[in-house]
Parts: C-alpha cells; sequence; structure tokens
C-alpha cells in the first residue's frame, strides 16, 4: 500500500529514477528545451527549478551543492586526450564542469529578479509510437531572442550552420552570376544575325 508515499516513482527503481532526472537536468541546462513524456516533465521539473535557485545563490556552498544533485558519487578525471570531465564510478562521461559553469554564469542570472517558475511545460500534441504516451516540451522560460543552447555541444548544429552560412553566401553570388550571361547573349545574336546576312 503506498500510504504517505510521495512523489512520482514512474515505474523505476530509486537509482534509476534519479540518474534519469540528472540526465534530463544536464540536457535541459545544454539545450535550453528538451522533449519529453508529461509525468517525466511534471516529475522532473521541481528537481531542475531548485537546482537553478541553488545556482542563484552563486555561492560555493550552492556551487557544490549542485555538483553533488547532478551526480555527487562522480570525480573529475583528467586524461591526456580530454578536457575536464566527470566520470562515474564506471568510468562513463556524464555532466561536467561546463553545465554547471553555464548553469551558474549565463542561466541563472536571467532568472535573478524572477522567483520561481523557471521552467515551462507545452504540451505538444503528439503521442510516443510505442505507448501512445503523451508528449510535450520541457523548456526554460526565457526570451524568444536568446538562445539557451551552450556553446560547442553539437557537431551537428554546427555542421547545420556552416551549410546555411554556405547556402546563403550562394545565394547572393547567384543574381549577379546570372546578369553576365544574360548581357552576352545579345552580343552572340548579333554575331549569327552578320553571319545570316553574308
Amino acid at each position: 500500500m503506498r500510504h504517505r508515499v510521495a512523489g512520482r516513482t514512474l515505474g523505476r527503481k530509486t537509482n534509476h529514477r534519479r540518474a534519469m532526472f540528472r540526465n534530463m537536468a544536464v540536457s535541459l541546462f545544454t539545450h535550453g528545451q528538451i522533449t519529453t513524456t508529461l509525468p517525466k516533465a511534471k516529475a522532473v521539473k521541481p528537481f531542475v527549478e531548485r537546482l537553478i535557485s541553488a545556482a542563484k545563490k552563486g555561492d560555493l556552498h550552492a556551487r557544490r551543492r549542485v555538483i553533488a544533485a547532478l551526480g555527487g558519487d562522480q570525480v573529475m578525471v583528467k586524461h591526456d586526450n580530454d578536457d575536464d570531465v566527470v566520470r562515474n564510478k564506471y568510468g562513463e562521461v556524464v555532466g561536467g564542469p561546463k553545465v554547471v559553469k553555464h548553469l551558474f554564469e549565463e542561466i541563472a542570472p536571467t532568472f535573478a529578479d524572477r522567483s520561481g517558475g523557471y521552467t515551462r511545460i507545452i504540451r505538444i500534441g503528439k503521442h510516443r509510437i510505442g505507448d501512445a504516451s503523451d508528449l510535450c516540451v520541457l523548456q526554460l522560460v526565457r526570451d524568444e531572442d536568446t538562445g539557451p543552447q551552450l556553446a560547442g555541444t553539437r557537431a551537428r548544429r554546427a555542421k547545420s550552420n556552416k551549410r546555411m552560412e554556405f547556402a546563403a553566401k550562394l545565394a547572393k553570388s547567384k543574381p549577379a552570376a546570372k546578369e553576365a550571361p544574360a548581357e552576352a547573349a545579345p552580343a552572340e545574336d548579333a554575331g549569327e544575325e552578320a553571319k545570316a546576312d553574308e
């Protein structure tokens, strides 16, 4: 019986659920929004908002609390080929100091005048294919102009930006290329008319 048992278990054991919350929080701080199911979004929202409230304090104790919440059993490991990364006891790379720095230096100052409600849940009206669960977007409440993404996290996004810049350059150079052959065409026609007259 569930007498006085609070919170959503989401069909997971405690360690699995905490790891899932950590992963979702790191993804949210990195990208600014995540797409997930409605129960997961409702369950992780208080966890994320507590981390942002701690980051707004900005002191050393708050920083250590955030690092512990994002994985207390993780240790800093320095490798020759890596920057500073955070690995768990199994050697897997998990959310590192780049995310914590981004949270304290870029995300928390934007919420300095807000006393809560740092995230919003938007239902997108789609269902997951496997179990038809309602999908939603959990996102940080930000100005639409500022991008919430952490710089340099996605190689695919960087490639896409390069393609867009290249396409823009091509679009600018095409009208000039089209005009040049159009001017040369009448001269060729005049030469053909001269041959026809002979």
